[in-house]
């Protein structure tokens, strides 16, 4: 993946070779190319392309849900901020400016900007289920969320929808505990949200498992359609799974926006 300074396919500040033209009166005499100028008559200047860094921001869901966690394994929230950071350092590192969605950590680069991330990512819990924010996103940024994408799809929709407008592109990463992807559950069972704003009670959890399972296949498919209809990237990561495997997908992801 190119880090960092990346190509704006015009002439300009930069260390990749753009093109070959003809040399101006107003041109000074160092700037030509005289292996190529030894081959023609006129003089010729070889120009670089312009390079320039990105501004990224990143919003990892902040929400009690992402608290959940089964026997054994990190809670949501812990991989997903894990990720994200991993994610900052090495844009970081490429000269990128990095921030955090809304308007508490505006995008910086350098190193210093790793531990003000670090501390907007650890400050405080919002309800139930959350939702991206997307204040403080400039157009033609890029963009990260990490969520369980648990609760109401529509405030999903409406700011991956308002941030393409902005020609804003990115990745959705799903983080989901093994448990919510196999339903193991029989018998009586009290199933609550992490806030404990949503109780339910039944005496067969296991005849809940095939509506469960259907309805999680669908959020699936509407977050992945939702990414393509918007030039975005959307892959699930479970935290069974290893975090190396979610961060190389995170990598290509985010060069495929850029």
């Amino acid at each position: 993946m190119l880090l960092g300074a990346h190509g704006r396919r015009r002439p300009g500040t930069g260390e990749e070779f753009w093109q070959y033209r003809p040399a101006q009166a107003t041109d000074e005499a160092r700037l030509i190319d005289w292996r190529r100028s030894a081959r023609s008559d006129q003089s010729f200047i070889r120009d670089r392309e312009w390079q320039a860094s990105q501004t990224v921001l990143l919003w990892v869901d902040a929400a009690q849900s992402m608290g959940f966690a089964s026997r054994g394994m990190p809670p949501k929230a812990d991989r997903a901020r894990a990720l994200a950071l991993a994610v900052a350092i090495l844009l970081l590192r490429g000269g990128e400016r990095v921030g955090l969605a809304g308007l508490e950590v505006p995008p910086r680069s350098g190193g210093i900007q790793l531990l003000r991330l670090a501390e907007g990512l650890l400050a405080g819990q919002g309800g139930d289920y959350g939702a991206p924010d997307i204040r403080g996103m400039m157009a033609k940024s890029r963009a990260l969320f990490v969520s369980d994408f648990m609760g109401p799809f529509e405030p999903v929709e409406t700011a991956l929808t308002r941030a393409a407008d902005r020609g804003v592109r990115g990745a959705l990463l799903q983080v989901l505990d093994p448990e919510e992807e196999a339903f193991p559950f029989g018998g009586r069972t009290v199933f609550e949200s992490m806030g404990g704003g949503v109780t339910h009670e039944t005496l067969q959890a296991a005849d809940l498992r095939a509506r469960y399972l259907d309805r999680l296949a669908e959020r699936k498919a509407r977050l992945s359609d939702l990414a393509r209809l918007t030039g975005w990237q959307f892959d699930c990561h479970h935290t069974a799974q290893s975090a190396q495997s979610a961060l190389l997908w995170l990598y290509g992801a985010m060069e495929k926006t850029r």
